[in-house]
């Protein structure tokens, strides 16, 4: 549609017609993501009753969460290859007008002081601590745990800007870091902690990023996971999925609306959670 003809269809928000606004609401949505300037045009406009004013406010909330449903459905459908393509979709919730370049460029920044550090030949241990040096001594990052349960900790625009985030959330900083190095690390799904793990043909340890870097080893995890009373399974020595990650992020989100009393997000971040989980 041209742009004169969406703003014809916007103004009639205001029709008194139920018949007439269900056609419009049905057609505006029908447009997805493209009409919400319009709408957010509209809904400046001084002259609005709080009625209409609310129906725009539902609608480009609508928008704005199918675009980001849509996005995480496309990113698993791709092969769920890009961890931060899938943290960014996250992080559209509630900041629909994030755009990746800006995460991708906040990253290469930290990668690149990483970098400077890095020598050829290092052992990984050394390679470990160098990352841990930068990534907590120089950058300053660390574990939010005045505010561990917020939703803020689960999108990675937030964490970057402030330096404070979960388990998972500095995980994955730390995760694609290291990839980007062609470090050997990757994820791992520990009960109640989430966790990184080098492992190679010639070794294997593990790194607690919440706990600025601390590496520990394979009879650590027995010892943790004896203290829970939990069976051993080798989900908890082993590298996960992005898509695992992704599903973690999700949890988290819904236990962090769950602790403030918002249903309507915990419900919607469930919904995506279960198309995650097919």
């Amino acid at each position: 549609m041209k742009q004169s003809e969406i703003k014809a269809l916007v103004s009639l928000l205001e029709d008194d017609d139920n018949e007439v606004l269900n056609l419009v609401e049905n057609k505006i949505r029908s447009l997805g993501g493209t009409v919400i300037p319009f709408l957010e045009d509209r809904w400046e406009e001084s002259s609005l009753s709080p009625y209409t004013q609310k129906k725009i406010e539902d609608l480009i909330h609508d928008l704005q969460y199918e675009a980001f449903f849509s996005r995480l459905v496309t990113w698993k459908e791709n092969g769920a290859e890009d961890l931060l393509e899938g943290m960014w979709a996250i992080a559209t919730y509630q900041y629909p007008e994030l755009s990746i370049e800006k995460l991708r460029q906040d990253l290469q920044q930290i990668y690149y002081e990483v970098w400077l550090e890095i020598r050829d030949n290092m052992h990984p241990m050394d390679q470990i601590k160098t990352l841990n040096s930068v990534i907590f001594g120089k950058l300053k990052f660390g574990a939010n745990t005045k505010h561990f349960h917020s939703a803020s900790n689960s999108m990675l625009n937030v964490v970057m800007e402030s330096k404070k985030g979960n388990p998972i959330s500095l995980c994955v900083i730390y995760l694609l870091i290291a990839q980007k190095l062609k470090l050997p690390v990757w994820g791992v799904n520990l009960p109640n902690l989430f966790i990184l793990t080098y492992k190679s043909e010639q070794m294997q340890f593990y790194v607690n990023v919440f706990n600025r870097g601390l590496v520990f080893s394979r009879v650590d995890i027995d010892n943790y996971i004896s203290q829970l009373n939990i069976a051993q399974n080798d989900i908890f020595y082993q590298p996960c999925s992005n898509l695992d990650i992704i599903r973690r992020v999700l949890r988290n989100l819904t236990l962090a609306f769950e602790k403030v009393g918002d249903d309507d997000k915990v419900q919607e971040i469930e919904k995506a959670l279960k198309e995650m989980m097919k």
